[in-house]
């Protein structure tokens, strides 16, 4: 059955006029944003507000994903470049035996759920002046799609990858030096951030739960944390762990947000009705 054994082995992006190069996985970030960005305003459209705080809505999301991953992943799996290479966390820049380019690397969802949390706030506050959950429960939506592309960008670039399947089945991953395959879990993951949107979708568009404040909110985390959760059993740990048979760091960081969620879609009740 060597037909389901497939050979991955592509460029990293796109040369353009011979000194600079378009990363794929930048481009990946750059679709789910421009996805994301159509999506919501068709929810703005739809909730009758405007196209100024709509672009607002954009410049703080944008900072807010990208600051929140990049923080999270040196936070949890990379602390050690606070001391060796302090500036590499925020430019696209590695400093250490002289400056190269590297684009932005290394990004957590994790940190990206917090930042996305923290950067609603301040925009509500600054912007919107509903409440914090009313604006979280619409722009999971466009964050849940747009994390399928993101995962499509790990797959390209070999990163946040599977266990030996042991198996004729996987993905042969050869700029890891591979000969046997894996698992894609890449894009397992980004096949099932596929159905969360779908199901955001469906509850937003087509049913009344759309106006149960904390209700999409909470599906999102639980839906989307909870196959997080699970595709690390066959993922390859991104740090050393304490034992083989313990819950990773995925994992471990995965179980307080399908918490959380669970508590926004059941027992969640706001303060007051914000139209």
């Amino acid at each position: 059955m060597h037909f389901l054994k497939f050979i991955w082995d592509p460029s990293k992006g796109i040369d353009i006029l011979g000194f600079f190069t378009l990363h794929y996985y930048s481009l990946m970030w750059i679709v789910a944003f421009t996805i994301g960005f159509i999506v919501m305003k068709k929810i703005f459209k739809r909730e009758g507000l405007s196209n100024e705080s709509l672009d607002s809505l954009f410049i703080y999301s944008v900072i807010g994903i990208m600051v929140g991953a990049r923080l999270g992943h040196v936070i949890f799996y990379q602390p050690e470049l606070f001391k060796e290479d302090f500036f590499s966390i925020f430019l696209p820049f590695s400093f250490k035996n002289g400056i190269h380019f590297t684009g932005f690397q290394g990004l957590a969802s994790h940190g990206a759920a917090i930042g996305m949390i923290i950067s609603m706030y301040l925009y509500n506050k600054k912007v919107l002046h509903k409440s914090v959950i009313w604006i979280l429960d619409r722009v999971v939506l466009p964050v849940a799609i747009g994390a399928v592309f993101v995962r499509i960008g790990n797959f390209i670039n070999s990163e946040i990858v599977g266990k030996f399947t042991g198996t004729d089945f996987g993905v042969v991953f050869v700029q890891l030096g591979d000969t046997e395959p894996r698992h894609p879990a890449q894009l397992y993951e980004a096949i099932c951030y596929i159905f969360v949107f779908l199901a955001l979708m469906f509850f937003y568009w087509k049913t009344n739960k759309g106006k149960q404040q904390g209700f999409l909110f909470g599906l999102f985390l639980v839906l989307l944390w909870t196959v997080r959760f699970f595709v690390e059993f066959i993922k390859v740990a991104q740090v050393d762990e304490r034992a083989s048979w313990a819950l990773n760091t995925g994992q471990l960081l995965s179980i307080p947000f399908i918490i959380i969620g669970l508590y926004f879609m059941f027992f969640y009740k706001p303060k007051k009705e914000i139209s």
